[in-house]
């Protein structure tokens, strides 16, 4: 039986429909608690709620909200707060890249701004009303979902940078909310999710060579850790970015794990 460490806590994850996000969620609530989800469009939300709730009898609770929009965020924690009365996890996965692999010199900047926009001040507007609804008297744990590109090059210059920014966030928000809130980062390598369909325009098991595991990703490598991160077990640890990246940071090229050629992406 799984351990029950969110008993009697409610978390809120955003952009929980699929992939990473309903990885976590899932895994929060085989773990106790009750769990709020947020999507964009509202048929896969409330199949995510369905399927959660039918696997771990846990309440949930599926709310439509966009995180760009202000409003958005405020009607989903209120929502939480009126449903639960309380909200003692964030978990913020939230994260679109429209721009792709355009090189910097490039980048629309009106696109760049939604990026920032969602991918930064969304985890940002979540965090403050978070903490303003509850945490600041309560306590609680937050946690971010990053990236390695965040703090190594790649060809996704913009998302990068809005990943970036959010790590530098991470640190910040930790050093403010301290003691009373914890706020941590989990930072994956190449996740075989929809997300990143688009951007394997190589087989994955090309890709695979490259790491020292040789294997990519899977949504069920993440949500463990994210769920440790946020739970008592962690109580010690806040301004944190964990690397899941199956050995990738730490690769050293060998005949196994051959680098890739000129104008290969590398992920």
């Amino acid at each position: 039986m799984t351990e029950q460490l969110f008993d009697g806590q409610v978390a809120l994850v955003v952009s929980a429909s699929r992939g990473m996000g309903y990885a976590i969620a899932a895994e929060l609530a085989r773990q106790g608690a009750s769990v709020a989800l947020t999507a964009r469009n509202e048929e896969p939300l409330r199949q995510a709620a369905k399927s959660i709730r039918a696997e771990t009898g846990r309440r949930v609770l599926p709310v439509r909200a966009h995180s760009r929009l202000d409003a958005d965020r405020r009607a989903a924690v209120d929502a939480v707060m009126d449903t639960f009365g309380r909200l003692d996890l964030l978990v913020y996965t939230t994260g679109v890249n429209p721009a792709l692999d355009t090189p910097v010199i490039d980048l629309d900047l009106d696109c760049c701004r939604r990026m920032f926009d969602t991918n930064v001040l969304g985890a940002l507007g979540y965090t403050q009303l978070a903490w303003r609804s509850w945490m600041k008297d309560h306590g609680g744990s937050v946690l971010m979902l990053n990236t390695i590109s965040a703090t190594s090059v790649c060809r996704m210059p913009a998302y990068s940078a809005t990943k970036a920014a959010l790590h530098r966030l991470t640190k910040d928000l930790a050093d403010q909310l301290a003691p009373r809130v914890r706020v941590n980062a989990i930072a994956p390598a190449f996740i075989q999710t929809a997300f990143m369909d688009p951007l394997a325009v190589l087989p994955p098991e090309t890709i695979a060579t490259s790491y020292p595991l040789g294997r990519l990703g899977e949504v069920e490598d993440i949500a463990p850790a994210a769920a440790f991160l946020l739970s008592p077990h962690a109580a010690w640890i806040t301004g944190t970015t964990l690397t899941i990246d199956g050995g990738k940071s730490a690769a050293t090229i060998t005949h196994d794990r051959p680098h890739p050629a000129p104008g290969q992406p590398v992920l």
